[in-house]
């Protein structure tokens, strides 16, 4: 259990007040990832961004989709996320 009289309890405590208001506020508290996921899209497949709106990019076939979000996973070392019709996630690939 951590020691009131510390300052470096007050520290993180305010630390973790801030976060918790900032994050009620919409700004991101956590760093940006680039993820990319393989969605289900109208007549089709997508890649999308983590956290983003818009999709990057549409293809006729989910393998299609598949190999340009792994293209942009290795250049960000990050993740490739693909998802059934049903849009739950089928797979996971890894970059990092």
């Amino acid at each position: 259990m951590s020691d009131i009289r510390k300052s470096n309890f007050w520290v993180n405590l305010l630390k973790k007040i801030a976060k918790i208001i900032l994050k009620n506020m919409g700004v991101r508290t956590s760093a940006r990832t680039h993820h990319q996921h393989v969605v289900p899209y109208e007549d089709g497949w997508a890649v999308r961004g983590e956290g983003n709106e818009r999709v990057t990019a549409t293809y006729k076939y989910q393998s299609d989709a598949i190999d340009r979000a792994k293209s942009i996973a290795r250049n960000y070392k990050s993740d490739v996320i693909i998802h059934r019709e049903d849009g739950t996630i089928r797979d996971r690939v890894s970059y990092d």
